[in-house]
């Protein structure tokens, strides 16, 4: 089985990288055709890459996030899911081009360190892993996460146009990116559709923590960093729909809260306190 889920990764890989030509291709060209053959061999992609994942927890019996190889191959798998997502809301292709080869690039650094399964886990922590809702809870986290990453990325290339008109210039790559309504309207549904599965994620590791005993999870760094940026992208949402803040400054609340996703990511597999030690 393990065997079965390493052919279906190295297809998943194959399959991305043809689409991140396809995609590279249709924003150069901008043949249609290209834009559909791209999203196909995503699908596909996305689809056997599911099937390694689900492969490979069957093989070794284990809630498939502990190591760096787990972490970086759910990561690419959330940033495809969420793609899908949104090329469907927006009806953009062109975040294929960037998001596609990043889902790529992940896959093929989770490849090289396949042979790292994290630290050695404690028969507490192992318990404390053996539970649904503790995968449900990843899986939710890495998907909002990827959605939050959407989102900053869109508001990227807002404040990049906007600079860009201020100044009244322009060139050819410029006139290939969308509009910047599509792109604040982009980082908002990100952000719509990422936030309640983020909320959900932490109040299932909420659960778990407090039917498992934990004492004083509340102190544990990335359950105040996950605090830190629900209260962010919250912020972006009551600022949007309340007081009707400007572009600029929801784009500007929106890369502050992916430096914070990066942040509580490195810390969770560098800090070794708390009882998120999963990742060293």
């Amino acid at each position: 089985m393990e065997q079965a889920a390493l052919v279906n990764l190295w297809f998943a890989m194959t399959l991305y990288m043809v689409a991140t030509v396809l995609y590279v291709y249709h924003f150069v060209a901008k043949r249609p055709v290209f834009a559909w053959y791209a999203t196909f061999a995503t699908g596909a992609g996305f689809l056997t890459h599911t099937a390694s994942i689900g492969l490979h927890w069957g093989a070794t019996q284990e809630v498939p996030i502990t190591g760096a190889f787990n972490s970086l191959s759910l990561t690419a798998w959330a940033l495809i899911l969420i793609y899908f997502v949104v090329e469907h809301l927006v009806k953009l292709k062109l975040y294929g081009t960037v998001l596609v080869p990043v889902a790529f690039v992940a896959m093929a650094i989770a490849q090289i360190s396949l042979g790292s399964t994290g630290a050695e886990l404690t028969a507490d922590a192992l318990e404390q892993l053996d539970s649904w809702r503790v995968a449900i809870h990843v899986a939710m986290i890495m998907t909002a996460n990827a959605g939050f990453a959407v989102a900053a990325a869109a508001s990227a290339v807002y404040l990049v146009q906007g600079a860009q008109l201020k100044k009244h210039k322009t060139s050819a790559l410029m006139k290939r990116l969308p509009s910047l309504t599509q792109t604040q309207q982009l980082a908002r549904r990100a952000i719509m559709l990422a936030y309640p599965v983020y909320t959900a994620g932490m109040l299932l590791g909420i659960i778990r923590a407090i039917e498992f005993g934990l004492p004083a999870w509340w102190f544990d760094p990335r359950v105040m960093l996950s605090g830190v940026v629900w209260g962010i992208f919250g912020s972006y949402l009551f600022l949007h729909y309340k007081s009707g803040a400007s572009g600029k400054l929801l784009a500007r609340i929106a890369l502050v809260g992916l430096v914070a996703v990066v942040v509580l990511a490195v810390i969770a597999r560098t800090v070794p306190t708390g009882f998120h030690i999963f990742g060293l």
